[in-house]
């Protein structure tokens, strides 16, 4: 499924319900889609998203951190999700590749939102622009990553 800015504000004005924080990943899922298909600069992408009209209530200073943070870390992000993927990066479609470089980046970086929040974004990330079982995959992946990444988390929980 082909993902645009055109659907993306048409969704965010279908369903009002949705929370800022969540319309804010929407939008960095968005960014770093145009960023794996078309290439270009976070910064260029994070203006251009920023411009657009009718994008629906979002979280500005998540959004951007999470863009400039996903991409500008994107090697390392990529090296922590590789030991958990069974195909190579490229052969992710790139919905996949995504939602797994946005909920990997925020796993690892943005530590104040519990990690279940985090995976349960991703999957319904997955869920609205991914293929039919693409959300499995985000799921089973990031399920195994946040073990690592979250140490002190998992630790508490026994």
């Amino acid at each position: 499924m082909s993902m645009n800015k055109t659907d993306a504000a048409s969704d965010a004005n279908k369903a009002p319900h949705k929370s800022p924080r969540h319309r804010a990943r929407e939008l960095a899922l968005q960014g770093i889609y145009q960023w794996r298909v078309a290439a270009g600069e976070y910064a260029q992408i994070e203006k251009q998203i920023h411009a657009e009209k009718n994008l629906g209530r979002y979280d500005r200073e998540l959004f951007s951190k999470l863009l400039r943070g996903a991409l500008s870390q994107h090697a390392d992000i990529e090296a922590l999700l590789t030991p958990y993927i069974d195909r190579s990066l490229d052969e992710l479609s790139p919905v996949e590749f995504a939602v797994l470089l946005l909920g990997a980046f925020e796993l690892s970086q943005n530590l104040e939102v519990p990690y279940k929040v985090v995976i349960n974004e991703a999957v319904e990330l997955a869920k609205t622009f991914g293929g039919t079982d693409g959300h499995k995959y985000v799921n089973g992946v990031l399920d195994k990553l946040a073990p690592k990444v979250r140490a002190t988390e998992f630790a508490g929980r026994k």
